[in-house]
């Protein structure tokens, strides 16, 4: 199994290019199935979890073609559903990734019938995905749970209908959304996630003939229509990675430029490494970020729905909040198990106190290399960006989550003046 090791201590500077958002790319290549014309996706990132929803949907029938690389480098695919083959999304594929649940809107409304399996992914909460369901039978579908797998029916097709979500969802946004655009009449989904992800989706399913009114509100209406078309379009720029990065060059007082990043779709994360003391500027293509000459200082945050603090930022700002100057507080409200990184960077000589949903982070001067073991995705990069903060040497086991949502992580590091290389057994 893999690992990468980091020796501390520099600082970065240079530049780096932000690869096509994971979690918008997989509702779109979900997407794919709700025409029998082609989807084309610029900008595709290449990581574990892109091949596994292109494994899943090639088991439903779907066609992919690769034309190698565009824009931020990257691939294009042209994805063909013109016939659906199968409609099983099975657990030896679904069990890898949460997202593959994304698959049965577009089944269900398109061919009226799925069966999916229950999903995996990161253990970082339960994630129920009885959401989605009751926004499926809000639609009209019949819904049973049989064997660990969700056996969806519609075979009258989906009727249109006002569908609430008692709380906000962005996996049940996505597939209510896809689901509403072959239904028939009108779907009102209230309490819609924001997420610039939902708003990509909702551009590329209206180029593909889709009509949404609402787009980027938690308010989204659909006038369901008969079939939809080709289309081609490019997939938005990572925040999470773009996030990710911005940290880097706080953390080890770094200049970096980020390529192809955009503010807006990460203003609550850049607003508050502001506060701690970071530069961000917005420049041409791009934003170019820089850390304190002296140590930042520690700030509190709470992680929210979009628009605001990203849960998928909180682990890599506990990272960064390790050696601020002074106490931080760190509130994570989205999942409930999400501080699982906490021990690993105490390993490292980090103080960190949890108290339920909190945690109090007191910034030491320096952190210290060592053994650590990453838990999940964004756990798996935090550790990273510790080890480029700490004196010596750090080893992160089970990278294999990194690479489910980091494409080329050590080499784009490395770049930057990163002493940074992956080890294979």
């Amino acid at each position: 199994m893999d690992r990468i090791r980091v020796r501390g201590g520099r600082r970065l500077a240079g530049e780096i290019e932000i690869s096509g958002a994971k979690n918008a790319a997989l509702p779109l290549m979900a997407a794919a199935l709700l025409t029998d014309e082609p989807l084309t996706l610029k900008n595709l990132p290449k990581l574990a979890d892109i091949a596994s929803m292109a494994d899943l949907l090639q088991g439903l029938g779907v066609s992919i073609k690769l034309n190698g690389e565009n824009g931020n480098g990257g691939r294009t695919a042209e994805l063909s559903a013109a016939a659906i083959t199968e409609t099983t999304a099975p657990y030896d594929v679904v069990r890898k990734m949460r997202a593959s649940v994304l698959v049965l809107g577009p089944l269900l409304a398109r061919h009226g019938q799925a069966r999916v399996s229950l999903p995996g992914g990161c253990a970082i909460g339960t994630r129920p995905v009885d959401l989605h369901l009751q926004a499926f039978e809000q639609l009209g579908a019949e819904i049973e749970l049989a064997e660990g797998y969700i056996e969806a029916r519609a075979p009258g097709g989906l009727k249109g209908s006002h569908v609430i979500f008692p709380m906000v969802t962005v996996g049940g946004t996505e597939n209510a959304l896809m689901a509403a655009s072959l239904a028939d009449g009108e779907t009102v989904i209230a309490n819609a996630a924001r997420e610039p992800e939902i708003t990509d989706l909702a551009n590329c399913l209206t180029a593909m003939g889709a009509k949404i009114s609402g787009i980027g509100t938690d308010t989204l209406r659909v006038e369901g229509v008969d079939r939809l078309h080709a289309a081609t379009h490019e997939v938005l720029p990572d925040r999470i990675e773009t996030g990710s990065y911005a940290v880097a060059a706080a953390i080890t007082g770094g200049d970096i430029e980020l390529k192809g990043a955009r503010v807006e779709l990460l203003e609550a994360a850049t607003e508050t490494l502001t506060r701690a003391g970071a530069k961000v500027i917005a420049i041409p293509g791009g934003l170019r970020i820089t850390g304190p000459e002296g140590r930042l200082k520690g700030v509190d945050l709470m992680t929210e729905p979009f628009p605001g603090f990203p849960t998928d930022m909180q682990a890599q700002f506990m990272a960064l909040m390790a050696v601020a100057d002074g106490a931080s507080m760190i509130t994570e409200t989205i999942f409930e198990n999400r501080f699982m990184h906490v021990p690993e960077l105490c390993r490292m000589g980090a103080d960190i106190n949890v108290h339920g949903s909190s945690a109090i982070v007191r910034g030491v001067e320096r952190l210290s290399g060592a053994p650590v073991m990453a838990t999940d995705l964004r756990a798996s990069i935090s550790l990273i960006l510790a080890g480029l903060a700490a004196t010596g040497e750090t080893i992160v086991n089970r990278v294999y989550h990194l690479d489910r949502g980091y494409e080329r992580v050590e080499q784009k590091l490395a770049a930057c003046g990163a002493d940074i290389e992956r080890l294979s057994d």
